[in-house]
């Protein structure tokens, strides 16, 4: 079968989803019920199939990427780029199903049976086919999930192999070779294609046949239905009766459970309050020495709403928590940070030496409360500056650690410019101050400056409670980001740091490691090679970048660094492995390319190989790439002690 070269695909929005849905809905559920397990029953495959259609559509508005890359597009196979994703979620779906249950894993979504559609009394299944159908059906029933997966895309899809292993790789399918090995049996053991029977009205869950269920079953479980309802009943009841109670809980799902233990943690009376000045005297500044502060401290039905809330949210409330921070209720009577009027909301933070804990709810009512967990065990001075306290559209507000003496804006990508001011309340809460968070170009980024009398920190908000800190310098010593070199090097930084955001990032180091002399560059400066990591609050799930920063154009600009190679869970630029290697392909004003690489100060030697070769002294390097750039390229090196260094990755 012959294909037309690669076609790039176009974004796909809902509309465009949606309408290939619709108009290729039968082919879909005909695909889905091929591919899912024939142990569910024909009952269980029609009802999923139909479900795992139906729910293949983007979760949200505007445009997303296709659900594999780069179809092949053949006269028979013109997939439409809608149409390739919808396919492709629904695909993932059904392989999905047919995975085993496992009692240490929880359940996917499609391994449990579908909330809709839903047949109540009646079951269904296609209709019967003659021997040839019965026999292609037993067949496929062999078949892992791959391998059905495969048989469909070749033969009702008339795809070539080199199509089927894009589409089943996209769909995680982790061997599709095997997959395509598997579907070569079917036809070979049968001795003949069955492809054809693929259309037949036996594999089509879209024109069906009805029957009842089991009746007698039915009378029974309706009976037993009954009884458990008219016990839940009496079980309301005498929970709603008068007596010692809580009082109103507000957003808060019904209690669960009644035990002093349990009492003492949620009653207002028992929240832990600290003394205003007990931060100056204290052997520790953390939020366990925050005092409690805000216009509604003394507000204790409001108190109750939140601790009810903490320890039973209820179907309406909005709950989120950091990666790594468990949304438990408290195991003692936590300590009071926060409650006050924030702009629309009333806002309560809560401190249970383990998380900081954000309720929200709004002015005219509890509708709509909000309840937000970060980790925060381990604080200290630096890293207990400030949360946020309420967010509005773009702008964030923040909550003031006591011993933070004065606060300002400064705009990360204008190094030059000075910090603007930022007034405070009474109560150390901050004037509105536009949030990185928001949706934006990256043409600013407003940092909250804090100075506490010993030091000048930068703080900047990533989508969570706590904002991250910003440092500078090698892992052994990092510093607070204060002098002109090191805000040069954040203003080319500062538009990398999304890939971070809502990761529990406690803090965001960038080491320049190598500064580097590029051929042809005159005395336009060296270029730089920066190492940003950043450290979460729970301690694994770090994220490390390497960057190039080549020479500017222009003095003054500031454009972003370019991500060379980057890891997760790597142990490189930190203080316990403070070594790192990285290349990139540079091509010089004259128009030659070359293969440039660099490594920290431990590096004693950089070898390039494959495509490119080259090797040198020392811990910088510079091969020039004979014409086009090389596809792939092998870069190591070794240290001071002998030991061999790889790139990040």
């Amino acid at each position: 079968m012959s294909t037309q070269e690669l076609a790039i695909p176009a974004p796909v929005d809902v509309e465009q989803a949606e309408a290939a849905l619709v108009e290729h809905y039968p082919r879909l559920v005909r695909i889905a019920y091929l591919v899912l397990p024939p142990s569910l029953g024909r009952n269980r495959r029609v009802l999923t199939a139909h479900a795992l259609v139906q729910r293949s559509l983007p979760r949200r508005r505007g445009p997303v990427g296709p659900a594999m890359p780069g179809q092949r597009r053949t006269a028979e196979d013109a997939v439409d780029p809608g149409y390739a994703y919808v396919r492709g979620q629904m695909l993932r779906q059904a392989l999905e199903a047919g995975l085993p249950l496992r009692r240490r894993a929880w359940p996917k979504r499609a391994q449990l049976p579908p909330l809709l559609p839903q047949v109540w009394g009646l079951r269904l299944f296609p209709r019967s086919g003659g021997a040839d159908e019965l026999a292609l059906d037993q067949r496929l029933a062999s078949l892992s999930g791959a391998g059905r997966a495969a048989y469909v895309l070749r033969g009702l899809e008339r795809q070539g192999d080199a199509e089927v292993r894009r589409v089943l790789a996209a769909a995680g399918v982790e061997d599709p070779g095997a997959a395509l090995a598997e579907a070569d049996g079917v036809d070979a053991a049968r001795g003949t294609s069955g492809a054809g029977l693929l259309e037949s009205a036996e594999f089509d869950p879209c024109s069906l046949q009805a029957r009842p269920t089991d009746l007698m079953r039915r009378r029974q479980h309706t009976r037993a239905a009954l009884a458990a309802l008219a016990a839940a009943v009496v079980c309301g009841t005498l929970l709603g009766l008068p007596g010692d109670g809580w009082g109103p809980d507000g957003a808060a799902a019904p209690a669960y459970a009644r035990n002093p233990v349990s009492e003492a943690a949620l009653d207002p009376a028992h929240v832990r309050r600290v003394a205003p000045a007990l931060w100056q005297r204290s052997a520790r500044t953390d939020f366990s020495v925050w005092p409690a502060r805000g216009g509604l401290v003394g507000d204790t039905a409001l108190l109750r709403r939140a601790l009810a809330v903490w320890a039973r949210p209820g179907p309406t409330v909005q709950a989120s928590a950091a990666p790594g921070t468990p949304p438990g209720p408290p195991m003692g009577p936590p300590q009071l940070l926060f409650a006050g009027d924030v702009d629309q909301a009333r806002v309560v933070l809560f401190h249970d030496g383990l998380r900081v804990v954000r309720y929200a709810e709004p002015k005219d009512g509890t509708a709509g409360a909000a309840l937000d967990f970060v980790r925060t065990d381990g604080a200290d001075t630096a890293s207990a500056g400030a949360l946020v306290v309420g967010r509005t559209n773009a702008n964030v507000r923040y909550l003031t650690a006591p011993w933070v003496r004065g606060v300002a804006v400064r705009d990360l990508l204008r190094p030059s410019e000075a910090a603007r001011p930022l007034e405070r309340d009474a109560h150390g809460v901050t004037e509105p101050m536009l949030s990185p968070v928001a949706p934006s170009q990256c043409r600013t980024w407003d940092a909250l400056e804090v100075r506490d009398g010993v030091a000048t920190r930068l703080l900047t908000d990533l989508g969570e409670l706590t904002p991250a800190r910003l440092t500078s310098g090698p892992p052994s010593a990092p510093a607070d980001v204060t002098d002109d070199a090191a805000r040069a090097e954040w203003a080319r930084t500062a538009c990398l740091l999304p890939v971070v955001r809502s990761h529990g990032v406690r803090s965001v180091n960038s080491w320049r490691f190598a500064e580097q002399d590029l051929p042809g560059t005159g005395d336009a400066g060296p270029a730089r090679w920066l190492c940003t990591r950043a450290e979460t609050w729970r301690g694994t799930g770090g994220k490390v970048l390497a960057q190039f920063q080549a020479p500017e154009a222009e003095r003054g600009t500031a454009t972003p660094g370019s991500v060379v190679a980057q890891a997760d869970d790597s142990p490189a630029c930190g203080a316990r492995e403070p070594h790192v290697l990285a290349g990139a392909l540079w091509k010089s004003p004259a128009g030659q390319w070359y293969m440039v690489a660099a490594g920290s100060p431990r590096v004693a030697s950089v070898e390039v190989a494959g495509a490119v070769e080259g090797r040198e002294e020392g811990r910088r390097i510079a091969v020039p790439v004979e014409g086009k750039p090389a596809a792939r390229v092998e870069l190591g090196g070794r240290l001071e002690d002998g030991s061999k260094i790889g790139v990040l990755r």
